[in-house]
């Protein structure tokens, strides 16, 4: 055994060639992350650049590294912001109903799909819940305002057949959160499933044949077998939703917005666009995306550590 502490010439460069062998042996694996790694670096990464501006008092004549600091100032105003509060009042509305009702839908739909015992049949419903997730909130808000129009709308066709007058269920700032959460639901639940039926295709067979030996009803194994099984899989997944609760749905809440709900509709990324976009204000909007990611993620790892310590469930 060599003595701790005694370098041996050409040791390192030994070393240093069987890392490079290794490299070179697994070339075609790096070669194929190589992709994705440059994706990240020019999309993710280098994009990090313009957070300055977050912090200056950016000026389009001088450039980012030109104009002058100024500090916390734009995060000041956000904070001191008439608006502050509603925004964050509607965003953490939005994504506490959306986790409410939608984070157990993915699980209750897997659960009732792994109970299909007819193997064609269960695949037609998997395939049909699966669909929504590939149509775009384009298509699906469209199709909405199709259906709920108080002029030509399904819905509101039936209504007058009925002797009702018609509802703008669309422009109604009660009605907007039902919205928002069904067609969230429709649209993902089905791919949300996927994960869970996954992990339920990992569940030992044979504890389900001791259980029903022992006389364990349908119920019994669900409780007891089932969902303890998934417990890994439904933390990690919580914790993820919990870390991102600030990010509401901007492409679904942006195409659903309108003039009569907007006390209900604008969230901390609609707020972004429309201060740095459409008003300008690239200094501010940069400081309040900057704002939101420092919370979300201060959340995912706060949310992890508690994780980790009650359930042994986490994410590092």
């Amino acid at each position: 055994m060599m003595p701790r502490g005694v370098i041996i010439p050409g040791f390192e460069q030994v070393r240093r060639n069987k890392k490079f062998a290794k490299i070179w042996y697994f070339r075609h694996i790096y070669l194929f992350l190589l992709p994705a790694i440059v994706w990240f670096l020019v999309f993710a990464y280098y994009p990090m650049y313009g957070i300055l501006i977050a912090f200056k008092d950016f000026k389009y004549n001088l450039g980012i590294l030109g104009s002058p600091w100024a500090g916390f100032k734009f995060f000041e105003q956000f904070l001191n912001d008439s608006s502050f509060y509603d925004v964050l009042r509607n965003t953490l509305s939005i994504s506490a109903l959306k986790l409410i009702f939608g984070f157990p839908a993915p699980l209750i739909l897997a659960l009732m799909l792994n109970g299909v015992m007819h193997e064609r049949i269960k695949k037609v419903f998997q395939t049909i819940s699966y669909l929504p997730h590939f149509v775009s909130w384009v298509v699906v808000v469209t199709l909405m305002q199709k259906i709920l129009s108080p002029n030509v709308g399904l819905v509101n066709d039936i209504r007058y057949q009925m002797g009702l007058d018609p509802i703008f269920f669309m422009g109604m700032p009660s009605l907007f959160y039902p919205l928002v959460v069904i067609s969230d639901i429709w649209k993902g639940v089905g791919w949300g499933s996927i994960i869970y039926l996954a992990a339920l295709t990992n569940i030992d067979p044979h504890l389900y044949e001791a259980a029903e030996i022992d006389g364990a009803g349908r119920w019994s194994k669900l409780f007891k077998i089932t969902l303890p099984c998934l417990t890994p899989t439904i933390g990690i997944l919580l914790i993820f939703s919990l870390s991102g609760i600030l990010n509401a749905g901007f492409d679904q809440i942006w195409l659903m917005q309108s003039p009569s709900t907007l006390s209900v509709s604008e969230i901390l990324d609609t707020y972004v666009l429309k201060t740095g976009l459409q008003q300008g204000q690239l200094a501010y909007s940069t400081a309040i995306g900057l704002f939101k990611s420092a919370i979300s993620l201060i959340l995912i790892v706060a949310v992890n550590n508690i994780s980790r310590r009650v359930s042994d469930v986490s994410l590092w």
